[in-house]
């Protein structure tokens, strides 16, 4: 009988093979989304020195969101930009962790874009 792999198993595979082909730097750093069941969390990091340089979360008691939907992905990918632009950070490269670019994760990208990110 053929045993299946877990998909976070196969997420996972997805995202080393990403990895391994886009890094972070100083002038233009690594904008990491993470997704769970529960929250979505999002990190703007410089690999080289091994940094994160800005984070948002819907863990955030201030934010006050109950849910990881959509709305709450756009959220996140807003006040990421804007802590973003605060820290004089325009340009990143997506990584988008070995998810599709769909739904949650989409929603993420689209707003930190409007709201003045660059990737």
């Amino acid at each position: 009988m053929i045993k299946k792999q877990s998909r976070n198993l196969l997420r996972k595979k997805r995202h080393a093979r990403v990895r391994s082909k886009i890094s972070g730097t100083a002038s233009c750093p690594r904008l990491n989304v993470f997704r769970s069941n529960t929250n979505i969390y999002a990190q703007i990091i410089d690999d080289v020195a091994g940094v994160t340089l800005v984070s948002a979360s819907t863990m955030e008691k201030a934010l006050e969101l109950k849910s990881a939907n959509i709305a709450a992905a756009t959220t996140i990918g807003k006040l990421i930009a804007e802590r973003a632009l605060e820290k004089g950070i325009t340009n990143v490269v997506f990584d988008r962790g070995g998810y599709i670019y769909h739904g949650r994760i989409k929603a993420l990208a689209e707003a930190a874009r409007e709201a003045g990110l660059q990737f």
